[in-house]
């Protein structure tokens, strides 16, 4: 990830939020449980109808009840996409629908159809409409448009610059919410319909197979007339690897070669808070409801570190070298800062092997710590035993790196190792830590 130096102060106005709200990914329960300890203002999931994610954990009403009453007690708030676009038939129960979110506490919906922008301002007026980035709004006068229609908030367009947001800041008074962290799309800004081809899943409702990471070799057609080599030879020398409808190919790769990608480098704005928030973005983006609980916490806790050390002393602020390293335990993909400074190329797009394997393992969870021993209660999510160099990590600054001594079971039974899911275990650990502090190791 190359850091951008920065070159400009931007003029946008800060005229809505005093302070930009973290918005992170809840693909379930748990993981907005976690998203929430570990800092963030506000939550979006999804519900078990009219979104992009079907096969996420999505949440059923009692669950968002649940999820609801355990934000508020964090001051954070719940939102929810239903950022279809709808068919005819997907809009038989929607009013309903939006009415069980408001009854069950959801503060405001992601919405991308103006028929269901249309029937939640009609029918559920205490619930907030935010336009959903699958909108593709880029411009002031779009952005004045959601306005006048009664949205307090738009999600823009990923392809939208930080010139361009300081443009809109300038001629409409409104929150502005921008994707900061996680994969982009290669497509514009969602409009993708490979998934539909090559699957028949709707990548508009909620059925995206992610064809653009799928790994393709590439071959060029014979012209009329043209022939290269015969099927015959074809199957005899293995040298097509496809051979159709008797048309030859002529394969634009040799053996060995990596297979051609469409994937684009996920998007980090770490480096890039200051700009972020002297442009006037209120609301900063994290994307990933399929992600893990460990790439969930981990990057929630580096933003909000970041947002809160800047808008405590913007003059002195400086970026910290760890929250780098930090995120780069989380990455699944090489960095880049996405559109806001200048539009991506082929040096944007992942082409090589994928450097996949995170680095790190999601350990095990704190549940409990008894200062006078030193002892904390661990539940296991991955296997580990004596002797592995482990780190501690949370949203009260814990931060510490240790090997695993010896560990014991809840009933004082020596272990080898701590192999099963979600076996409680008790360690000693070398300094204090807290509830809901996390324990990782390297793979």
């Amino acid at each position: 990830m190359g850091t951008l130096t920065k070159t400009r102060k931007y003029n946008g106005k800060r005229n809505r939020l005093d302070k930009p709200e973290l918005l992170a990914p809840a693909g379930n329960l748990e993981k907005l449980k976690f998203a929430v300890h570990y800092g963030a203002d506000a939550v979006y999931i999804g519900g078990q109808k009219y979104g992009l994610r079907s096969n996420a954990d999505n949440f059923s009403f009692e669950e968002m009840r649940e999820g609801v009453e355990f934000a508020n007690k964090y001051g954070a708030k719940v939102l929810v996409a239903t950022n279809i676009y709808a068919h005819n038939e997907d809009i038989a129960g929607i009013e309903e629908y939006l009415r069980n979110l408001y009854e069950v506490g959801i503060h405001a919906v992601i919405v991308a159809d103006p028929a269901i922008v249309s029937v939640a301002l009609r029918a559920v007026p205490g619930l907030e409409v935010h336009l959903s980035t699958q909108q593709s709004t880029l411009n002031w006068q779009a952005v004045k448009f959601w306005k006048d229609e009664g949205l307090p908030r738009v999600v823009l367009g990923r392809e939208t610059s930080l010139e361009e947001i300081e443009e809109i800041k300038k001629h409409v008074d409104i929150e502005i919410e921008a994707f900061v962290h996680g994969a982009m799309c290669s497509s514009f800004s969602g409009r993708c319909v490979l998934s539909n081809h090559f699957t028949d899943r709707d990548s508009n409702r909620g059925g995206c197979c992610q064809s653009c990471r799928w790994k393709y070799d590439l071959f060029e057609d014979a012209r009329p007339g043209e022939v290269w080599i015969s099927e015959e030879e074809a199957q005899d020398n293995n040298v097509l690897k496809q051979f159709q409808l008797g048309v030859n190919q002529l394969p634009l790769f040799e053996e060995g070669d990596n297979a051609f990608s469409m994937g684009s480098k996920d998007l980090c704005m770490i480096e890039n808070i200051p700009d972020l928030i002297d442009v006037g973005v209120d609301s900063f983006k994290v994307e990933g409801r399929m992600k893990s609980i460990h790439y969930v916490a981990t990057v929630v806790n580096v933003y909000r570190q970041a947002i809160d050390s800047y808008m405590a002393d913007p003059e002195n602020y400086v970026l910290k070298p760890e929250w780098i390293e930090e995120i780069n335990k989380a990455a699944n993909r090489p960095l880049n800062t996405g559109f806001f400074y200048d539009t991506p190329d082929h040096e944007d797009h992942i082409y090589e092997p994928e450097e996949k394997a995170v680095p790190y393992d999601f350990a095990g969870l704190v549940m409990d710590y008894d200062p006078a021993s030193g002892i904390a209660t661990i539940q296991q999510r991955n296997h580990f035993k004596p002797g592995h160099e482990i780190e501690f990590f949370g949203p009260n600054g814990t931060f510490f790196k240790q090997k695993v001594g010896t560990i014991w079971d809840e009933e004082g039974n020596e272990l080898d190792a701590a192999r099963h899911p979600l076996q409680r275990i008790k360690m000693k650990v070398d300094q204090p830590v807290s509830y809901f502090d996390m324990m990782r190791k390297k793979k």
